[in-house]
């Protein structure tokens, strides 16, 4: 396929709480998105603080279809105009996955058209090379609701690992610190709405691993401290004002700034040492869309030299266009699609990595 007519993906995604699909059109140049549709589950999952995969995974079953229907119309092409279809089989909650894993199977074998599994991660990470066609290497900071980690991008399969988080990812720390504070899920928009007008600079707020080398980062134990001050808050005025609420979420949210600045800054001067070509910097991920975060990288990246690229905030969020991106890349570099495809909820990017959660009887989890 690689080489002949240019390639049209449909691409679908179903790893946490978003059902998506796309339908991607590669050039020259670049690539367009033909469409990209996603049925959010935010309300479905609200009354209980958090994504329940079990709620999760029916509401997969339920809008998959019409996602791809819709992906499709929006496209205006049949599946008889597609030349393959890509999919998210890891890492992600296994529901979730094995709804998205068994409807693209299901297309493949009726239409006998090839199939991608791709990895969730490598849908962010490759996402800078379709909006700014970012060339390899790169390093991309990817942070989101599931995942931190700073990757070494040197190929459409090269991924390098430099550094990740040991507990709490950010975006999940988002959340937990909006459901202490009494604020709606999901947390990072949340935060940051009710941020702004605060004093970072109120409470004293840790910023972990900072006083070590290496560039593992936790955001556990800022978290706790969120929950402490909270409490003494409480314990003292009888309740939260709202001029609480907003100094806390401003100091959280520059601990959060800091913490990944900075730890970029390391990234940066280990990437070199391995790539001296090293091209540019990229910043995905769903927490991606926060502005103090993305002020504080634009910083970094200028005292580096480098260009940053961070994507717009609909592609920093979970959607299928970026994993029928990814299947292009594959593609391009002469990777064949796959033959036994299934759903891999535990599913390193970098697999010849160590472990940084731990791992089990299904692999490891990050």
């Amino acid at each position: 396929m690689v080489g002949q007519a240019p390639l049209t993906l449909l691409g679908i995604e179903s790893s946490c709480d978003d059902s998506a699909a796309a339908v991607m059109r590669e050039g020259p140049p670049g690539a367009r998105i033909l469409s990209s549709v996603v049925a959010g589950q935010a309300q479905l999952h609200a009354p209980f603080g958090g994504v329940v995969p079990e709620i999760a995974a029916r509401a997969h079953a339920e809008a998959l279809d019409h996602c791809v229907e819709a992906a499709l119309s929006r496209a205006g092409l049949g599946l008889d105009r597609i030349d393959g279809i890509a999919v998210t089989s890891g890492p992600g909650l296994v529901g979730g996955l094995l709804a998205g894993v068994m409807t693209a199977r299901g297309l493949a074998a009726a239409t006998g058209l090839p199939l991608w599994g791709i990895n969730h991660l490598a849908g962010h990470a490759l996402t800078p090379r379709l909006t700014d066609d970012l060339p390899f290497p790169y390093l991309v900071l990817l942070v989101s609701g599931g995942h931190a980690q700073l990757l070494l991008v040197e190929g459409a399969a090269a991924f390098r690992r430099l550094g990740g988080t040991i507990d709490d990812a950010p975006g999940e720390a988002f959340d937990k610190v909006a459901r202490l504070l009494g604020l709606p899920q999901p947390g990072g928009p949340a935060v940051e709405e009710a941020a702004q007008g605060g004093d970072p600079a109120r409470f004293d707020l840790p910023r972990p691993l900072l006083d070590r080398d290496g560039l593992e980062l936790s955001f556990s134990g800022l978290k706790t401290a969120v929950l402490r001050w909270r409490d003494r808050l409480v314990a003292e005025a009888g309740g939260l004002r709202e001029s609480d609420r907003r100094d806390l979420c401003a100091g959280f949210e520059a601990a959060v700034a800091d913490i990944l600045s900075a730890k970029l800054r390391r990234a940066i001067a280990q990437a070199r040492t391995i790539r001296p070509d090293l091209a540019g910097l990229a910043v995905a991920g769903g927490v991606a869309a926060n502005r103090r975060l993305r002020a504080a990288l634009e910083t970094e990246a200028a005292g580096a030299g480098l260009p940053l690229v961070s994507p717009a905030p609909a592609l920093c969020t979970d959607n299928a266009a970026m994993i029928a991106w990814a299947a292009i890349e594959r593609a391009r570099a002469g990777l064949a699609p796959g033959t036994d495809l299934t759903a891999r909820p535990r599913w390193p990017l970098d697999e010849a990595a160590a472990p940084m959660l731990g791992s089990g009887r299904k692999g490891a989890k990050a």
